[in-house]
């Protein structure tokens, strides 16, 4: 899987460019101490979350008859978006877009964050140049990226064969095979890598293994 291999990356947002893990735990620990439910560290939140966020929700112990999904989201969401700039990019996020972009690679962001405020702080960091097309969810509800990558594929026009896919988590893997891309897991984000691994993933530690196994 060489770079010359691909003419167009596709990147994850939240957890694979900007790191985002240590506010996603603080913000919905801060949830759970609300209603005297078990904290998160590190461990524990590697092992519980994945999509649908619903159902991680449920793992966590959130009564549904008194805090419906909708009423969580609001809150997680307006916990997130309050600190949302505390996050950095990862260490390697700039050298590796602009290696890509050095390379002749074509770039987009597919996300389940919400399309407006993506747009916002991938702009805040720098960094939109980068990107042909900037994808996110039109709601709070991170939902599969599944539809979005469809379309997304559609509006590229070249092959799924030319395309990379580059996520953190295990649906990011279930979103590449659905749209028939490769793809390339990164373990510094949301879930391990021996998580990853189990879903058949091709893992890299970090960016810079990724970027070297590429030759960006």
């Amino acid at each position: 899987m060489s770079a010359p291999r691909h003419r167009h990356l596709i990147w994850d947002w939240n957890g694979t460019l900007l790191d985002d893990l240590t506010l996603c735990i603080d913000v919905m620990n801060a949830m759970l101490d609300r209603r005297q439910l078990p904290r998160l560290d590190l461990a524990r939140y590697h092992e519980l979350f994945d999509f649908p966020v619903r159902a991680y929700y449920e793992r966590l112990g959130f009564n549904p008859a008194r805090d419906n999904f909708e009423r969580l989201s609001i809150e997680f969401i307006t916990g997130y978006e309050a600190r949302r700039l505390e996050s950095t990019l990862h260490r390697d996020s700039r050298r590796v877009l602009a290696a890509a972009a050095a390379a002749g690679l074509q770039q987009s962001i597919l996300s389940a964050y919400r399309q407006e405020t993506l747009r916002e702080i991938v702009q805040h960091f720098g960094i939109a140049t980068y990107f042909d097309h900037i994808t996110g969810l039109d709601n709070i509800h991170a939902y599969s990226k599944v539809t979005l990558g469809q379309d997304l594929i559609r509006l590229l026009g070249i092959p799924p064969g030319d395309i990379l896919l580059v996520g953190d988590t295990r649906h990011d893997l279930e979103v590449a095979r659905e749209l028939g891309v490769d793809c390339a897991l990164i373990a510094a984000g949301h879930h391990p890598a021996d998580r990853l691994r189990a879903g058949g993933g091709h893992v890299f530690p970090d960016l810079a293994a990724f970027a070297a196994a590429h030759g960006l």
